[in-house]
């Protein structure tokens, strides 16, 4: 064993350098951003019966579905506050970082010949998927510590030293989780856009078996390992043993993808590509129909991932009115409006929620561009007979493509669900507006993309970081009861709530115009720019 890993610190030591500012990034934006939150509750609800009025709010199944089953909620303290309406999003998060800083040292680096080179050096056969493993993991350790000790350090009523350290210990273990998925993935897969499908595949169906059993099947809930986090109801009985179990499989995890690395040949993976056809097929003669092929199959599974989504939402909408009729309070506070039922109003949170998950893809059919420029595969199409504005519209028409196919997928998955749902049915008009009205947004968010691939391509991926801000501003403002001006620094900030507000056609327009603007800049830039090689 000490020859299949051997200099193992030293290579940890080199990721860790790679990662200097990465890694710095991601442990203080998490902890930034979980400070806020748990701070902002403490000015939002200061009196008891403000709590309650917002624990009855997180009753109703849509919510359950959404933030996961409720505890605590007879007397909601800040602490079950936070755990019940933060842990779940915020383990998310941990999990995307996890998978891709797994990916990065693992299957990115072997695809990219750096695995090779450094097993050229004396070092043995398992050391860089140990060192990985180790560096995640540590990622993960002293982003737990930092969050658990930090909550107990702001000294706020009910989230005491303990629950605190079981808050970032819950963070820590579906990181641990995550790490150990991809690392086995990595060993399964031949390339790194299979190791991340195959792992935010797992993420996304790890979300919808915790939603549909925290609704209705608690059994399917123990299935997701986002589902045994949420039971050790930190906070209010702060049980360990569902953290327990989660660092438990993990570690089988990493000892399983430990010994398929030992077996496997450099550069393979269990999962081996089909051998493609002698002949190219006239798709495949276009940088469009390249790009696409490329694409093909995460398109397909997101395609899927976001009907699934759609129709787990849609099929707790039955339940909302009846939930509501024996709730004097909760019929003030959530009146309808303009003659709209409780159900239409949550379809338009629904939409802003879906909208932005359905921007992920088109995001990355667009920064499918940058990923081969990197691996210096874009100068050979380059030097044939392909202009760099073909090559870059080919990218950036699936990515327009893409983002109108995965919201129509989910508003139909919501309405096909929710008509079964609902005695009276759904009017499939008011949902697919509902949902489309949210497009420009999502060009916005395309058109920066190629603004940056234009001008700053070293930076084009913290687009991310703006997505992961609109979510918090546009979601969990209303929550949270952010400023109006956060809110409005994002586009999907502007989109009116159809059907509950009426078309707002001056900012649509403008949101539409700043995208064809944002993409015209982008070619430009493109165009002049030197080309990575």
């Amino acid at each position: 064993m000490a020859g299949l890993t051997k200099n193992t610190g030293k290579l940890s030591r080199f990721l860790l350098r790679r990662d200097r500012i990465r890694i710095p990034v991601w442990i203080l934006s998490l902890a930034i951003i979980t400070y806020t939150i748990a701070l902002s509750f403490t000015d939002l609800y200061g009196s008891k019966a403000d709590r309650q009025a917002i624990a009855e709010t997180m009753l109703n199944p849509a919510m359950t579905a959404m933030v996961g089953q409720g505890y605590g909620l007879d007397n909601y303290t800040y602490g079950a506050m936070m755990a019940h309406q933060m842990l779940l999003f915020t383990a998310i998060t941990v999990a995307i970082m996890s998978i891709l800083l797994v990916t990065r040292h693992t299957r990115s680096d072997e695809e990219d010949g750096r695995i090779e080179l450094i097993r050229s050096l004396p070092t043995g056969r398992l050391s860089n998927l140990f060192a990985a493993l180790n560096v995640v993991f540590m990622t993960n350790f002293f982003m737990a510590l930092l969050i658990g000790f930090g909550l107990a350090a702001l000294d706020i009523e009910s989230m005491d030293l303990e629950g605190s350290l079981l808050y970032g210990a819950a963070l820590g273990a579906i990181g641990f989780f995550f790490t150990a998925i991809t690392a086995v993935f990595a060993q399964l897969s031949e390339n790194s856009r299979g190791v991340i499908g195959l792992s935010f595949f797992v993420l996304g169906i790890a979300y919808i078996l915790r939603a549909i059993g925290d609704v209705s099947n608690e059994t399917l809930s123990w299935i997701s390992p986002l589902g045994w986090i949420l039971g050790a109801e930190v906070y209010v009985n702060n049980y360990w043993w569902p953290i327990l179990l989660t660092i438990g499989v993990s570690f089988i995890l990493c000892i399983l993808a430990l010994y398929l690395n030992g077996i496997r040949d450099l550069g393979s993976g269990f999962l081996p590509a089909k051998p493609g056809k002698k002949h190219a097929s006239v798709l495949l003669k276009s940088p469009l129909g390249l790009s696409f092929r490329l694409q093909r199959t995460g398109i397909i599974a997101w395609a899927i991932g976001m009907f699934v989504l759609g129709a787990s939402y849609g099929s707790v909408l039955g339940d909302l009115d009846t939930f509501f009729e024996d709730i004097d309070m909760m019929k003030q506070m959530l009146a309808p409006v303009d003659g709209y039922s409780l159900t239409e109003q949550f379809i338009t949170m629904l939409m802003s929620i879906m909208a932005m998950i359905s921007t992920i893809p088109a995001l990355m059919a667009q920064l499918k561009l940058m990923g081969e420029e990197r691996k210096n595969r874009t100068e050979h199409l380059l030097s044939r007979a392909v202009s760099r504005t073909r090559l870059l519209s080919s990218s950036l028409i699936i990515s327009i493509l893409v983002s109108f196919v995965m919201l129509s997928l989910a508003a139909l998955g919501l309405w096909s669900a929710g008509s079964v749902s609902i005695n009276d049915g759904m009017d499939i008009t008011v949902v697919y507006q509902a949902a489309i009205v949210y497009l420009p947004a999502m060009w916005v968010m395309i058109g920066l993309t190629a603004f940056l691939i234009g001008f700053l391509p070293q930076v084009s991926s913290w687009v991310w970081g703006y997505l992961i801000y609109s979510f918090i501003v546009v979601y969990l403002g209303n929550l949270i009861q952010f400023p109006e001006w956060m809110s409005s620094l994002s586009p999907f900030g502007h989109i009116p709530q159809i059907p509950i507000e009426d078309m707002n056609i001056t900012a649509v327009t403008i949101l539409t115009i700043s995208a064809i603007g944002l993409m015209v800049l982008g070619f430009i830039g493109y165009r002049q720019r030197d080309i990575g090689g």
